[in-house]
C-alpha cells in the first residue's frame, strides 16, 4: 500500500542531526534512509492517524475542489464519525541523530499522513492541536539531515547521500 507517513520535528539541548522526508511507500523511505524496519512503523504510525487527521469535507464534490477526485472517498474516524476526505498518499517522516559519525537515532521516529492537493502540493497536518494543513517543503523521496544546534543555535541542512 502507498500511504504517506508523517514524523514530526523533535528539539533537544544538545547539538544533534535530524533526518526527515517525504515518502511516497516504506520501500522508497528504506531505499533512502536504509531502515525498513523504523519505515514500516511510520507508515504504521501515519496510517492509524490518517483518517483522524486527514481534512474532512461534507461531500465528495466540496472534497475534489481540493483534491482530485479519485483520491476523495468516505472515511470513519475512531470515534465512528463518517466523512469525505483524500486518502493518504504519502507519509513524513523525521528522526532524532546523534551528531556522530555512522549517526544513531536518539529518539523513536514520529508520523503524519502526507495528502497531494490539486495544485500537486504536499500537506499534513499543522502541528499542534489548533488543526489545518501545513505545506511540505521536501522533495517526495529523498531524504535529507537537518543539523540542529544547540539550545538557541542555528541550523544547517544538506541532502542525503545516493539520492
Amino acid at each position: 500500500s502507498t500511504a504517506p507517513l508523517l514524523f514530526t520535528a523533535c528539539e533537544r539541548q544538545s547539538e544533534g542531526m535530524q533526518q526527515e522526508g517525504l515518502y511516497t511507500s516504506v520501500e522508497n523511505c528504506a531505499a533512502q534512509t536504509g531502515d525498513g524496519s523504523t519505515c514500516q512503523q511510520a507508515f504504521d504510525q501515519a496510517s492509524r492517524a490518517s483518517a483522524e487527521q486527514a481534512p474532512k469535507f461534507a461531500s465528495k464534490e466540496e472534497c475534489a475542489r481540493e483534491y482530485a477526485a479519485d483520491q476523495c472517498v468516505t472515511q470513519q474516524t475512531a470515534g465512528g464519525q463518517s466523512f469525505v476526505g483524500p486518502m493518504m498518499m504519502g507519509f513524513f517522516m523525521a528522526q532524532m541523530l546523534n551528531g556522530n559519525r555512522g549517526a544513531q537515532a536518539v529518539a523513536p521516529a514520529t508520523a503524519s499522513p502526507a495528502f497531494r492537493n490539486n495544485n500537486a502540493g504536499w500537506l499534513r497536518p499543522a502541528p499542534g492541536a489548533a488543526g489545518g494543513m501545513t505545506a511540505i517543503s521536501s522533495e517526495p523521496n529523498r531524504a535529507t539531515t537537518v543539523r540542529r544546534g544547540g539550545f538557541g543555535g542555528a541550523g544547517s541542512q544538506r541532502g542525503s547521500f545516493g539520492g
